[in-house]
């Protein structure tokens, strides 16, 4: 498989911590210091997790033909509508008839699930061009008075053009990608939830949470690796998902790499879910060269993980 385009869409509000300080007194080291955030993004008023995606399509349309999409598979664990989901309003936005539209929620992994979803239906032979659309409303959902987690939550999203056969040498090669559950794990059932009945985003449990990406993320990476004959000094850049810039330091320690080859928008967009690594890909993608590695892996609640190994 190969990504052929990416783009994202970021809302223009910008809330520093200087907010947060105002709003509950935490300060901007207390929050640095502990999560790497100094800044994120915040949809306004009317704007959701579908007219995100309709955006971060539109900039994608910019850069890919995708007229003939084949499928269309949309990944968020913050719907504005849970029937009408991202990938029916994105369906109905390219007004492309008759192809699988399907939506997956795994928390902050379900980048990699969905593109999981892909490499089954091209290896099925039912689709041969995907369109992976990931947005995230988390500010739709948090309750920002939470001095617990309620300074970590951006908002944003990414779309990616992704096809069975090579479209052009700037393509980046998806060599290989796994995912797995951790429910078993630790405090996964309740370490961090969203019930939409209830309070929003809540994180009774962070260190849990923090231990177990720590764990699951470096351990995905070499098991990918492992996969392909290679090890962690084969990689250029490793993009984890962006949670929190300590797990993100933590892992490159693990993997004994340095802080260099780390790729890292939690500083300036704070949490932006499922759709963090994808936006990174975005930002970083004209500055990638022939031959590079990178390895892009995830943990979300509940608790679910992932790597994949793609190459310039």
């Amino acid at each position: 498989m190969f990504i052929h385009a990416v783009s994202h869409y970021l809302p223009a509000q910008v809330v520093g911590n200087d907010h947060f300080t105002r709003l509950n007194g935490l300060s901007d080291e207390w929050i640095t210091t502990r999560t790497g955030i100094s800044e994120r993004r915040k949809a306004a008023p009317g704007e959701n997790t579908n007219t995100m995606s309709i955006e971060v399509v539109n900039h994608l349309m910019a850069k890919a033909d995708l007229s003939t999409v084949d499928l269309i598979v949309g990944a968020t664990y913050t719907p504005h509508d849970t029937i009408v989901t991202l990938a029916h309003v994105v369906q109905n936005h390219l007004n492309i008839a008759d192809i699988p539209t399907v939506s997956v929620s795994s928390a902050c992994s379900s980048l990699l699930n969905a593109i999981e979803i892909v490499e089954g239906y091209f290896a099925l032979n039912k689709a041969t061009r995907a369109l992976v659309v990931v947005s995230e409303h988390n500010t739709g959902y948090y309750n920002e008075d939470d001095t617990v987690s309620g300074h970590l939550w951006g908002d944003g999203a990414a779309a990616l053009l992704i096809t069975r056969e090579r479209q052009s040498d700037r393509d980046l090669t998806i060599k290989g990608l796994l995912t797995g559950g951790a429910a078993h794990a630790g405090k996964a059932v309740e370490a961090v939830v969203l019930q939409p009945l209830e309070r929003g985003v809540i994180m009774p449990y962070g260190r849990d949470v923090f231990q177990n990406a720590c764990v699951y993320m470096p351990k995905a990476s070499l098991q990918i690796l492992a996969k392909f004959g290679l090890t962690a000094a084969d990689v250029d850049y490793v993009l984890p998902h962006q949670a929190n810039l300590r797990i993100s330091r933590n892992v490159m320690q693990t993997l004994g790499l340095p802080e260099e080859k780390l790729i890292s928008n939690i500083q300036y967009l704070g949490n932006t879910g499922c759709a963090g690594c994808a936006i990174a890909l975005s930002e970083r993608w004209d500055s990638f060269q022939p031959g590079e590695r990178i390895v892009v892996t995830v943990f979300g609640g509940g608790y679910s993980y992932g790597a994949m190994l793609v190459e310039v």
